[in-house]
């Protein structure tokens, strides 16, 4: 599978800095966007860790959308084409690669 959500996988940053140490994910960083900013297609050539701290967010993939609350997870495999849509709160999210 080229995205996967992992529901409630963390309770917050503490957490989530621990999971990426836990499996030696590289630079974690964070980012913020406003209600309704949206992320064109794109892809990575690594694979994406990213946890959505707070606020909401869809990600789009030929899969289907995949939309993330706060402690949810997704995971997108190296050159999984996607694109973003930022929920009606805004979205703090913290990523990293591995």
């Amino acid at each position: 599978m080229a995205a996967r959500r992992t529901p409630g996988a963390v309770s917050g940053r503490e957490e989530a800095l621990a999971a990426f140490a836990a499996e030696e994910c590289s630079a974690p960083r964070t980012w913020s966007n406003a209600p309704g900013d949206r992320y064109g297609w794109h892809a990575h050539a690594y694979h994406k860790v990213l946890f959505c701290l707070s606020g909401s967010i869809v990600f789009h993939t030929d899969g289907g959308d995949v939309q993330l609350r706060p402690g949810d997870r997704l995971d997108l495999e190296p050159e999984t084409a996607h694109a973003a849509t930022v929920g009606p709160e805004g979205v703090t999210c913290i990523e990293a690669s591995r």
